[in-house]
């Protein structure tokens, strides 16, 4: 008994002692894991270049990779995950962000063209909302180009000038509501109050979402001074399809007004003359843009004028690429030095293609490859492997969820895009697509470039123009992948074509826009209104080109 009663409260204090430290002990664990969760919960910095292109980027090889090297998003590439068919939906600036933002094709999230587009519906879901709900800091530098106030963002410093495309020089932001025109190169700008944001106003224990959207390299091509004249002595090389003739394409890419023909005497960087004011200033700095209107030196041939234009282009829009990366460098740098490099996602990409001299064209909007394929490349050194390279289907409608996936944020908004986080972490879901719907429904500003909707495979292109003509094309990407032979009344894609009509319209169904051509065109022709109100009686570009009257 004594022996009992000695030992029951010597066990009991054990049992107890065991107890408490067991169960602080459980609670420490579960705050230590619950903080390294936390920790490990990415940063992400989402890097959109407007207008940017991978034939001006060297880890996607090239004509240009040698003379024009992309040393910094090249490392982005070499330190991640390059990917060489991401597409964009609808190859228009506003509509691809809009897109890139829902999660949702134009018809759902409402944005269907930029000219007579209107506004970006602000009461639209978007990703960054959802970051910023579960506790990430947010933040937003550069363009937005959206006409309304950007949403889910802690801090924003966007374009507000031009119609907010922006200037290079000297431009205006909306800085949390307020207007300010500061001083000094766009590029470089965006990425001071980016660095600004990283190193001094956010809190540094938490985790953030910061988008940096350059202006650069969106026309007109104005590049930093120090590399104005960086390859004034050498000539640029000419793409395989310069010299493209469109024939059996005259009334798609052989009708739109985005040849070399189409620069102005602002695009070639003429001198204003200084007496000009208005809207006589206007007229002269876009002479070029219409049809006719033929911009070049005195004594020039045909053939030596359209040379002259495209290396005045092509050495002015790789300039302000050259400007991107540098500053894309900085923000590298910036993590370096912080350790924070490991643990944040960084995506380098475009809201779509573009055309350097390809089909003798410059600008965008068509379905064809050069404008349809966007830059993407990924760095997250946690998960996703180094020098990796994907060649899976993805669209733009994607990003969204995938952004939410990677850090691990759950969301119950229903979105058309799906997550490939599979992919980056280097498992392609069985099931993933094979195929993307198209759709661009702008006419005829800019650039005269018919309406259209199509399908893209790994190996054909099917697209139907339909505005005021019906025309449909056909591309054999494996014996054609520069698209020079229209190949949709040859005998032997009789199959094929009738194949690609029937996914063609599954995708349609799927993606809630199976409707009749008139309801397309209806939605071209509709004046949506400005992206920005104008001020009363100040002509617009569109009025000059027009002749219209204000």
């Amino acid at each position: 008994m004594i022996k009992i009663k000695k030992y029951i409260p010597i066990s009991f204090a054990i049992v107890t002692a065991l107890f408490v430290l067991s169960y602080c002990g459980n609670k420490t664990i579960n705050k230590i894991s619950q903080n390294k969760t936390i920790k490990e919960r990415p940063n992400v910095i989402y890097i959109m270049a407007d207008d940017l292109t991978t034939q001006a980027i060297s880890a996607y090889g090239g004509i240009y990779k040698d003379i024009a090297p992309t040393p910094n998003i090249d490392r982005l590439a070499n330190e991640g995950m390059l990917f060489q068919d991401v597409l964009t939906t609808n190859a228009i600036c506003g509509p691809a962000r809009a897109a890139i933002l829902t999660g949702n094709y134009s018809n759902l999230n409402g944005y269907y063209k930029n000219e007579r587009g209107g506004k970006f519906d602000q009461t639209k879901w978007t990703f960054p909302q959802e970051f910023q709900k579960n506790g990430y800091q947010t933040s937003l530098f550069g363009k937005w180009h959206l006409g309304t106030e950007p949403q889910g963002f802690d801090t924003f410093k966007y374009h507000n000038s031009a119609g907010q495309q922006g200037m290079y020089w000297n431009p205006v932001f909306n800085e949390n509501g307020k207007d300010v025109k500061e001083k000094g190169y766009s590029t470089n700008l965006s990425t001071d109050f980016a660095m600004n944001w990283l190193e001094k106003d956010r809190n540094q224990k938490a985790p953030f979402l910061m988008v940096l959207q350059y202006k650069a390299p969106h026309r007109p091509w104005e590049p930093d001074t120090k590399y104005e004249k960086l390859w004034d002595d050498i000539e640029m090389p000419y793409p395989a399809t310069f010299n493209d003739d469109y024939k059996g394409r005259e009334l798609t890419a052989g009708d739109a007004e985005m040849t070399m023909d189409y620069f102005s005497r602002r695009d070639m960087k003429l001198e204003t003359p200084k007496e000009l004011k208005g809207k006589e200033k206007l007229k002269w700095e876009f002479y070029g843009a219409k049809p006719g209107e033929i911009v070049q030196p005195k004594n020039l041939s045909v053939e030596e004028g359209k040379k002259w234009r495209y290396q005045t282009y092509i050495k002015d829009y790789l300039a302000c690429v050259k400007s991107v990366d540098d500053n894309i460098g900085r923000v590298l740098k910036y993590l370096d030095d912080n350790d924070l490099a490991e643990n944040t996602v960084i995506v380098l990409t475009s809201d779509q293609g573009f055309y350097l001299g390809d089909h003798g064209f410059f600008d965008k909007r068509f379905i064809y490859e050069e404008s349809l394929r966007m830059p993407f490349i990924v760095k997250y050194p946690k998960k996703v492997k180094a020098g990796s390279i994907n060649e899976n289907i993805i669209t733009n409608i994607d990003f969204a969820p995938t952004l939410l996936d990677l850090a691990n944020i759950e969301t119950s908004v229903s979105m058309q895009g799906k997550s490939f986080q599979p992919i980056l972490f280097g498992n392609t879901p069985n099931d993933w697509q094979q195929s993307m719907y198209y759709h661009y429904y702008e006419f005829p500003y800019w650039h005269h470039v018919q309406p259209h909707y199509g399908i893209r495979t790994e190996r054909y292109t099917l697209a139907h123009f339909y505005h005021n003509i019906d025309v449909w094309e056909l591309y054999d990407l494996k014996k054609d992948p520069k698209q020079i032979n229209n190949s949709i009344n040859d005998p032997q894609y009789t199959n094929v074509v009738s194949k690609l009509k029937l996914e063609l319209k599954g995708l349609m169904k799927k993606y809630q826009n199976n409707k009749p051509l008139e309801d397309f065109r209806n939605i071209t022709n509709t004046d949506f209104g400005s992206i920005v109100e104008g001020k009363k009686g100040e002509p617009s570009v569109q009025d000059i080109i027009t002749n219209k009257k204000k």
